[in-house]
């Protein structure tokens, strides 16, 4: 935080600037209120700490002068000649605080760590109804599917490092959700957790949202504005949709993950950045790239580890334990009591193709839970186009428990067994058989030529 000290006595000056520079903060330090005028209104400061008494002039003067240049500056005011009056009037006039003189380093520290916890809180709250729908529980990192299990796994150990990670996935795949639960199991789970919208704003106002701004910076700025980056310090920014970034911002991101540095706009003092990047898109960046859509240099230093979150369509054997989460969620929410799916209500969830992917089941399962009248979710509830398009969309249309021969089974397996394990020896030690096994039987599945 970029933090002003006004106070006539070099020797307050000099030991209260250490001390903000050891805790990781940049400190401009001046003697008198035409200084600090001249301070503020040439960048911009997140606190000042205002002596009352500065040789012949008043503070309480001078603290509604701060206010009126920034009203978004925290002032704390610290006085030798302390008393229960000019501490009221102090509060009157706008300050955050007020510390009698001489103070301890622990006394400064214990006041700056609450300004800095309401800020974070006051930049959160605007961010926590964008995020609501994150609410309902959803198992994003837990599958009973292997391929996908082996996914979560490693972005659940790549979570507890410093290392940027990219989402890579389908528009609705849960990208966000997961991107929450892995700053939950992260380091960085103790600081907040921000999400900013990449295609959501005008290429100026984009900028602005992530790197903040001071007033003046241009029409409409009115006041200073921190930015999402800063508010996200200590915890984990999320850059959703990166794929959708302008070019024109490209370099200030890249700069921001090489030297953790960036400046809002309209000004010229360097910032430091205290934040771990989570970025998601759909989009393939490798040929957004290639059609100079994106830059490559971004792109490489974004790539560090890549997580595919693959469609739920890949998650047969997770849709009903999802759906089943929302279930229990929505119907609290309404105030219903179901006991959960019929089972031609289950079969059809299955064997629908899900291109909405997690989204398109949550919306569906909240509209089925709305309009239900019994005690259990069926067929009827939902949508008609998944029971219409439930031959369709089924994979194979062959399931344990269908009359079928034993052998039609057999070859079911092995295929989808083949088609998620990484070598043809990987799928024989699954299927407990000899890779020479495997392939003989794999041979006769194939449909000779012509």
């Amino acid at each position: 935080m970029q933090v002003l000290i006004i106070d006539d006595e070099p020797n307050i000056r000099r030991t209260t600037s250490m001390l903000f520079e050891s805790l990781g903060h940049e400190v401009v330090a001046v003697a008198n209120s035409k200084a600090a005028i001249e301070q503020v209104n040439k960048g911009s400061f997140d606190v000042a700490f205002l002596d009352l008494n500065l040789d012949d002039e008043n503070g309480l003067e001078l603290l509604p002068k701060l206010l009126e240049q920034d009203s978004q500056l925290v002032v704390v005011v610290f006085t030798a000649c302390a008393s229960v009056e000019t501490a009221v009037e102090a509060m009157r006039l706008g300050a955050a605080d007020f510390i009698p003189k001489p103070f301890t380093p622990d006394q400064i520290r214990r006041v700056f760590e609450r300004i800095t916890k309401t800020r974070r809180l006051e930049m959160q709250v605007a961010d926590l109804e964008s995020r609501l729908s994150l609410s309902v529980p959803v198992p994003v990192l837990d599958s009973d599917e292997p391929a996908t299990h082996r996914v979560l796994d490693v972005a659940l150990k790549a979570a507890a490092t410093p290392a940027t990670l990219l989402l890579l996935g389908e528009s609705g795949t849960g990208k966000s959700m997961l991107a929450k639960s892995l700053h939950e199991n992260s380091p960085q789970r103790v600081g907040p957790f921000i999400t900013a919208s990449c295609p959501s704003l005008s290429r100026e106002l984009l900028e602005s949202e992530l790197f903040g701004h001071v007033k003046g910076a241009y029409t409409g700025a009115v006041s200073d504005k921190l930015g999402k980056v800063a508010a996200a310090t200590g915890g984990t920014l999320f850059l959703d949709e990166i794929g959708e970034l302008p070019l024109e911002i490209q370099p200030k991101l890249l700069r921001l993950l090489q030297e953790r540095e960036y400046e809002r706009v309209g000004e010229t003092r360097t910032r430091k950045a205290n934040v771990r990047i989570i970025a998601a898109t759909n989009r393939d960046l490798e040929a957004e790239v290639k059609a100079g859509h994106f830059r490559e240099d971004l792109f490489y230093r974004l790539n560090v580890i890549a997580v595919h979150v693959p469609p739920l369509r890949e998650r047969r054997a997770d849709i009903l334990k999802i759906a089943r989460g929302y279930l229990s969620s929505f119907a609290q929410q309404c105030g219903k009591k179901l006991d959960g799916f019929g089972p031609e209500c289950e079969q059809a969830m299955q064997q629908y193709a899900w291109p909405g992917n997690i989204r398109e089941l949550r919306n569906y399962v909240e509209r089925a839970v709305i309009l239900s009248s019994g005690s259990r979710i069926e067929l009827i509830d939902l949508p008609e186009k998944i029971s219409r398009s439930t031959e369709d969309s089924r994979p194979t249309g062959i399931r344990v428990g269908d009359l079928v021969a034993l052998e039609l089974l057999e070859q079911e397996h092995i295929q989808r067994v083949m088609e998620k394990a990484e070598t043809i020896e990987a799928a024989a030690r699954i299927l407990g058989v000899n890779p020479a096994t495997l392939y003989r039987k794999r041979k006769r599945m194939t449909p000779e030529p012509g």
